[in-house]
């Protein structure tokens, strides 16, 4: 059963992001960002009114994907609230699905894991003068980019939020792990073309290890940028946990 304070806890938390981004250079940003990440790890799929499955077949007609009959999308999006500060909703990935290495330009990130487990892989961008030469790309493929391959962890619902900044884990990876999952996700501000905040997704510009063991991080790797994977989109369900004002 959800809890009785359900919807004063996810109002809470889209109160507190509204707050904490609406100055995200100002002195108090520190402190109302822990505010808001303390606020964020109490929150469970039951607050939400969420149980641990896949996306429902009845987003492959609403999601806007492609037109393959009889498939659901990989992904799901339920959305919660969008500000001009900050949006918030929720991703739901099928068993196996991932979402592909992309980026975040000049925006802040927290997601939290509902329910199943995620592998998080963070990468940050380098300087491009620091950089040496790429290895030879493929032909027609994208620009490359030198990048700080960070980090790759699993998360649970008993994991702290994964937090991302405009230069440190930016770019991330997210697959699930062992079944569905599912992450509420707060970005701030909020994806706008027209303002330079557009998604771009990428691919590590290197071949498999030659061993079993992957390699250590962090390191130093190349990346290509490339098109929207063909088997990776993004469907649309309706998010039936409490409403949010603001």
């Amino acid at each position: 059963m959800p809890r009785d304070n359900m919807a004063s806890l996810i109002q809470r938390v889209a109160r507190q992001a509204r707050i904490t981004f609406r100055s995200p250079a100002g002195p108090a940003f520190g402190e109302n960002l822990h505010r808001l990440q303390q606020l964020l790890d109490e929150v469970r799929a039951e607050d939400l009114h969420l149980a641990p499955r896949g996306p429902s077949a009845a987003a492959a007609a609403a999601g806007g994907g492609p037109p393959w009959a009889g498939v659901v999308p990989p992904v799901s999006y339920m959305h919660i609230c969008e500000t001009e500060s900050f949006s918030m909703g929720v991703f739901l990935l099928r068993s196996g699905a991932c979402i592909p290495l992309h980026d975040h330009p000049g925006m802040n990130g927290m997601l939290k894991v509902l329910y199943g487990t995620l592998r998080i892989a963070c990468m940050d961008t380098l300087p491009a003068g620091a950089a040496a030469a790429p290895p030879p790309p493929p032909a027609g493929s994208g620009p490359c980019l030198r990048a700080l391959f960070r980090s790759r962890q699993h998360y649970t619902p008993a994991s702290p939020p994964c937090l991302l900044s405009p230069h440190t884990d930016n770019l991330h990876q997210i697959d699930a792990v062992d079944g569905p999952a599912a992450f509420l996700d707060i970005l701030a501000p909020p994806y706008d073309p027209q303002h330079g905040r557009d998604c771009h997704y990428y691919r590590l510009l290197e071949g498999p290890p030659a061993g079993a063991e992957l390699p250590a991080l962090p390191r130093e790797v190349w990346l290509v940028e490339t098109p929207q994977a063909a088997d990776f989109w993004c469907g649309g369900e309706p998010y039936p946990g409490p409403r949010v004002c603001l």
